[in-house]
């Protein structure tokens, strides 16, 4: 029974890498045009992430979150009726009618309700994130821009590198959001420090750019090592040449 485990156990590793491989090359197809095999993996991956991230969102968010203290508080197990745990676990009411609002979207009648659930989760979702990115783009941005003039710190490391790493950004910025200051002509000082603002734009957006494309690259190298390691070299028993 162990041997006969362990083989089932291995061709489902090998059907799982051949798979894998396959989809994998079918994706690559479209590197020479658009074609029906391309889709076809196009669309099973579409698929398997759909499925997956309902799947997660049932067992991970729902099942835990609001069907089990629901459940549990019309059995009369869980929580004590008067405890504050008790108070809140009545509040999911909440969540799950809105919840269930988004369902009457297949409702010519009564489908305006679900623009409520919509609006909700909208703006709580943009009052949440509001504070994060006003904490690390706003503040963040604005400290950078002060030159830190912090004697003890220009006693080790000296004023001039503190001046250099510093004095770029303060630059930098000003001249970014004078490009965007659109109130008067970009003549004179004005202009010249509008044109500097573009250059800073252009760097960040080719850095930004730049950063994107060597990510792309990364998940491009992975597919190629695992083609190689998982699915070439055990194929035809080759030695990794950095094995």
């Amino acid at each position: 029974m162990t041997v006969l485990a362990l083989t089932w156990q291995q061709a489902y590793h090998d059907g799982g890498i051949w798979v894998a491989a396959i989809l994998t090359l079918a994706i690559f197809s479209f590197l020479y045009r658009d074609n029906p095999v391309y889709k076809l993996a196009e669309h099973i991956f579409v698929g398997v992430a759909a499925g997956y991230t309902v799947a997660y969102a049932y067992w991970q968010v729902f099942v835990p979150n609001l069907w089990y203290p629901l459940h549990g508080l019309y059995r009369g197990s869980y929580p004590g009726r008067g405890t504050e745990e008790w108070w809140w676990t009545l509040l999911l009411h909440v969540p799950a009618a809105l919840g269930l609002l988004f369902f009457l979207r297949f409702s010519r009648r009564f489908s305006w309700l679900s623009r409520w659930a919509i609006a909700f989760l909208v703006g709580a979702y943009a009052g949440v994130n509001l504070i994060a990115y006003f904490q690390s783009d706003l503040i963040l941005q604005t400290k950078g821009t002060f030159v830190l003039l912090d004697p003890a710190r220009l006693a080790e490391d000296g004023w001039y590198k503190v001046l250099a790493l510093n004095i770029p950004i303060l630059i930098g910025v000003l001249a970014s959001l004078t490009y965007f200051f659109f109130s008067k002509p970009h003549r004179g000082v004005l202009g010249v420090s509008a044109r500097t603002g573009i250059f800073f734009l252009m760097a960040a957006f080719g850095a930004s750019f730049g950063y994107t494309v060597m990510a792309r690259i990364s998940l491009f190298i992975g597919r190629l090592q695992f083609l190689s390691y998982d699915w070439i070299y055990p194929l035809f028993d080759l030695k990794p040449p950095l094995s």
